[in-house]
């Protein structure tokens, strides 16, 4: 489990957005809400969350190496989990731009 962690740090300068697409071998894998109410998506092993609006998109792209498949997902109400076995991955927009961690997070008091 623990291999590709090994194995990409040894080529990754910082856990920078830019650094993170040095380790190459990009695989993206789209994900959208299709419902009615936000939905988080939990990025692992890092520990991520963005959260997306009824009808948005973002793109999810695991970097570097891993071993069998570049993802693990799971799902619950109103919540995606992906585990990018790679241990790095990325969330970027339909530009292309970096989602910064936190996004569309609702506040603490439910405002």
């Amino acid at each position: 489990m623990t291999a590709p962690l090994t194995s990409n740090m040894a080529k990754l300068g910082d856990f920078s957005f830019e650094s993170i697409k040095t380790l190459g071998n990009a695989v993206p894998m789209l994900v959208g809400n299709s419902g009615q109410a936000l939905m988080e998506l939990w990025l692992e092993p890092l520990a991520r969350d963005y959260w997306l609006l009824p009808g948005q998109t973002v793109t999810v792209t695991s970097y570097g190496t891993w071993n069998d498949h570049p993802f693990k997902l799971h799902h619950e109400p109103n919540r995606l989990t992906v585990w990018a076995t790679s241990w790095f991955a990325t969330v970027t927009d339909g530009n292309g731009a970096e989602v910064p961690c936190g996004y569309n997070r609702p506040s603490e008091s439910g405002d």
